[in-house]
């Protein structure tokens, strides 16, 4: 009995890491001593009067990023830098109802009868691209994302 058990349990070990392997390599956190010298300038530069929660390294699109999370005056700021010390994208809490109305009107059109929570605006090139917000639908969370316009994107960002 007990080699069957044992399999099963290896097998289950096997896996678990298969699953939780592409997650890790795609983001893991890491020390902010870490972070390369000019991903370390942007971020000293970006962070003054923040608190920083925590720093990641990114894989995407076989590229190498890196984010500081941010709290800034009680809300979130999440900041992708690329290696080099260029800000890439800036994802910012913003409350829903300091949004145009059509942004407020897209993005509770795209959530349905789902309950809106968390609302980002993500930003490149200093200009907002888009706005994103956390929606629960019958316990099942999900995210969705509208233009600056409050219109449906094309893509996500």
């Amino acid at each position: 009995m007990r080699v069957p058990q044992n399999f099963a349990i290896a097998v289950i070990a096997a896996t678990l890491c298969a699953i939780s392997s592409p997650a890790e390599e795609h983001e893991k956190k890491i020390n902010r001593s870490d972070l390369p010298a000019a991903v370390e300038k942007t971020v000293a530069a970006q962070t003054q009067g923040a608190t920083i929660r925590g720093c990641n390294e990114e894989k995407e699109n076989g590229k190498t990023y890196y984010e500081a999370e941010l709290t800034v005056n009680g809300h979130s700021k999440d900041i992708l830098i690329d290696p080099a010390g260029a800000i890439v994208e800036i994802e910012e809490q913003v409350v829903l109802t300091s949004l145009p109305a059509a942004v407020q009107s897209g993005l509770q059109a795209k959530a349905g009868s789902g309950k809106l929570g968390k609302v980002e605006s993500i930003t490149k090139r200093d200009k907002i691209v888009a706005y994103e917000a956390k929606v629960t639908t019958n316990g099942k969370r999900s995210e969705i994302q509208v233009g600056p316009d409050g219109k449906p994107l094309d893509h996500e960002e």
